[in-house]
């Protein structure tokens, strides 16, 4: 299964927006909706194709009020997730899995205040943080109640990524980009 995290700006409660308009309420209809970090809308569809065709589908909202889109692809990597550029790239071939690996950000992941964002209402979460440190597998529980903080860009240049140091944080979520998105 592929799965797909939205994570609402800031300023916005990302379920109720997204739930409150007909047109996504419906696209969104027939999936499982998660919370995996604060803030946050996840569900997983059938394939890659079906995740980039719903974020397409998506697409009027997710300018409005999300301010990251991600997919974690299992053919690509069990444990990072692929921007939506990257991931549209995957599936159109223009990007081989092999090749998407050399950039990436790199979220702390914290403790969400009381005041950074309303849980889900139905309380289910997916997508949380493993027990090494990494949020990105699926394994575990976020309960809504980490939040996503301060990406940092990285190249990679071997097999390891480099530590992330712009806060105190044990765990991280790994984003695998572009390279113009990389640069932006």
């Amino acid at each position: 299964m592929t799965r797909v995290c939205l994570v609402g700006d800031d300023d916005v409660n990302l379920r109720y927006e997204l739930l409150s308009r007909e047109t996504a309420r419906d696209a969104l209809a027939t999936y499982d909706l998660r919370e995996p970090f604060a803030n946050a809308v996840g569900l997983e569809t059938m394939s890659l194709g079906a995740a980039v065709a719903l974020l397409n589908d998506l697409d009027w909202y997710l300018v409005r009020f999300v301010d990251e889109a991600m997919v974690l692809e299992p053919s690509v990597s069990e444990r990072e997730w692929l921007s939506r550029e990257l991931a549209t790239a995957v599936r159109d071939d223009a990007v081989g899995p092999d090749e998407a690996t050399r950039f990436c950000k790199i979220y702390g992941l914290e403790s969400a205040s009381a005041d950074a964002g309303e849980p889900g209402e139905s309380g289910d979460t997916d997508g949380g943080p493993p027990d090494d440190g990494h949020a990105s597998s699926p394994d575990r529980d976020a309960g809504g109640s980490k939040r996503l903080v301060e990406p940092m860009y990285v190249t990679r240049t071997g097999d390891d990524i480099p530590e992330y140091d712009l806060r105190d944080v044990s765990e991280t979520v790994v984003e695998r980009v572009t390279e113009s998105e990389f640069g932006a």
